[in-house]
């Protein structure tokens, strides 16, 4: 995975200061760098696993067919009037007001009728199947781990490194995540509280040429490495951010995503995030029998809803939301028809989320259609595999290579439209001359200033909101080349304030905020 330079500095655009400077205005400046990007690491994928089967028909409703799924389901079917509209034939459940808001600003997507063909009702078949990304009973790597196998080889004997110092993913919780499941390793380290990573216990080991001596060479290599990505991990997120007010503390997956923000916003490269919300195997009391739009299904969804709502809105308050994008996925959907028990049994497809600031905002694939007479233990029908929805978001997300991407899954893959704007990926290997980072950002103590020089002198001055110089902070010959500047910024005032770089050739303006 080539490291990439993105994100638009939304701040920019809205600056109005009057310095101006050798003819040159804060103004102009700004204009000039609206397209810059600000960030010079990889965009990170955040999956969020529904563990259980869940009922994509009492999340996402067909409301052009909801006379047929009144006769399938009365009696868990959320009253018509309750339905959160998205658009005129497609709506959501009414706890899920944030994810609403999301859809509305144009950060979400539905998916629908995603699943594989010949659906496994077991769930740990089917599961197996959603994380290896394959059919094939004898695959055992993840399609995840296949990828970062082709990336990064020597795994795990050659990281971390210094190019590589994180984790290539992170399984929030006490167990590694099977879609990250390599040959020789998994890429995941697993995470319950970036906050309070401990060491494990370190010991001396010399491999003798036997068996067993070259196993505890192992087992050795993965204690050092574990050690090494916890100090990595706690460095993040005790540097990092969190500004939303949107968390609930009582929500575990906010809690959660809430760290995750704070690695991202405090410098962590890792790639991917992944998260399990569990209860979804909904066969009985899916639902409460005296209000059907209550009970434990909407429970459920109303958890992710207010968690991934607070996670972006806290994205776009840190200046980091473009470099993110989020996917929800469950093993199968339910059957269309209800049970006698106020619940759902195991079903086929079902439609998936998929979040972010630059995905393809609306419905994607059209709606299941609800029979008149479902043949009894009826599910959805696939109308979309899964496999090129991970296929998509690798090659328009992470710009893998389309021959890489078969490569990694044995069915010809059908690729879909998931993502739009922010594809202005700059190889590092043609760094941007213009592009520059404030690193955390927002700031409390201390941040880097990070961005590309030719070999000529370079001025950079310290600005504040009103376009007054502060300071001028360097003033010196640069040799050509990435420029990393560490900075003491605890004398500011909390506000907005920029860093004005100069050479002969370019003027760049670059904002942070102090907390």
């Amino acid at each position: 995975m080539k490291r990439r330079s993105f994100l638009r500095n939304g701040a920019l655009a809205s600056l109005s200061l009057p310095f101006v400077q050798n003819g040159f205005s804060m103004q102009a400046i700004a204009k000039k760098l609206f397209d810059v990007p600000k960030s010079a690491e990889d965009k990170v994928l955040i999956l969020i696993r529904m563990n259980g089967g869940n009922d994509g028909l009492n999340m996402i409703f067909p409301r052009d067919q909801y006379a047929e799924l009144l006769v399938q389901r009365a009696n868990i079917l959320v009253p018509e009037s309750q339905i959160l509209p998205l658009t005129a034939e497609v709506g959501l459940h009414p706890k899920m007001t944030g994810m609403q808001t999301m859809f509305n600003e144009g950060k979400l997507s539905v998916i629908q009728n995603v699943g594989y063909p010949e659906p496994n009702r077991s769930h740990f078949r089917s599961m197996d199947i959603w994380t290896t990304g394959a059919l094939d009973i004898n695959q055992t790597s993840g399609w995840l781990g296949r990828y970062f196998d082709s990336a990064y080889p020597n795994f795990p004997d050659a990281y971390p490194n210094l190019d590589f110092p994180d984790p290539f993913a992170i399984s929030m919780g006490s167990e590694v995540s099977s879609t990250c499941q390599g040959l020789m390793g998994n890429f995941s380290h697993a995470v319950s509280d970036p906050f309070n990573s401990s060491n494990l216990l370190l010991t001396s080991v010399t491999n003798d040429g036997t068996y067993y001596g070259g196993q505890i060479e192992y087992i050795s290599t993965l204690i050092n490495q574990t050690n090494e990505y916890g100090q990595q991990i706690s460095s993040a997120a005790s540097a990092g951010n969190s500004l939303s007010n949107l968390y609930d503390p009582q929500n575990s997956l906010a809690v959660q995503l809430k760290y995750i923000a704070q690695m991202i916003s405090g410098g962590l490269q890792t790639k991917v995030y992944i998260l399990n919300v569990n209860g979804f195997d909904t066969h009985d009391s899916q639902v409460d029998q005296n209000n059907l739009q209550e009970g434990v299904h909407a429970d459920l969804l109303k958890r992710i809803s207010d968690a991934v709502r607070a996670f972006q809105h806290d994205l776009q308050l840190l200046g980091l939301e473009q470099r993110v994008a989020g996917l929800t996925f469950s093993e199968f959907g339910r059957q269309i028809a209800s049970n006698g028990s106020m619940g759902t049994d195991h079903g086929d497809a079902a439609p998936i989320i998929l979040f972010g600031s630059c995905i393809s905002n609306g419905i994607i694939g059209p709606n299941p259609q609800i029979p008149n007479q479902v043949n009894n233990q009826a599910g959805l029908p696939m109308q979309i595999d899964f496999r090129d929805v991970y296929a998509s978001l690798l090659k328009d997300w992470f710009e893998v290579d389309p021959n890489t991407i078969q490569s990694l899954f044995e069915q010809n893959i059908n690729y879909y439209d998931l993502l739009q704007g922010c594809t202005n990926a700059i190889d590092e290997a043609a760094p941007d001359t213009l592009a520059a980072l404030v690193y955390p950002n927002p700031s409390l103590g201390q941040h880097q200033l990070k961005f590309y020089a030719q070999s000529e002198y370079y001025q950079v001055y310290l600005v504040d909101q009103s376009g007054k110089i502060l300071r001028k902070v360097l003033d010196q010959h640069l040799k050509q080349g990435q420029q990393i500047l560490a900075f003491e910024i605890q004398h500011l005032a909390p506000g907005m304030y920029h860093y004005l770089i100069r050479s002969n050739e370019i003027q760049k303006l670059v904002s942070f905020q102090k907390l």
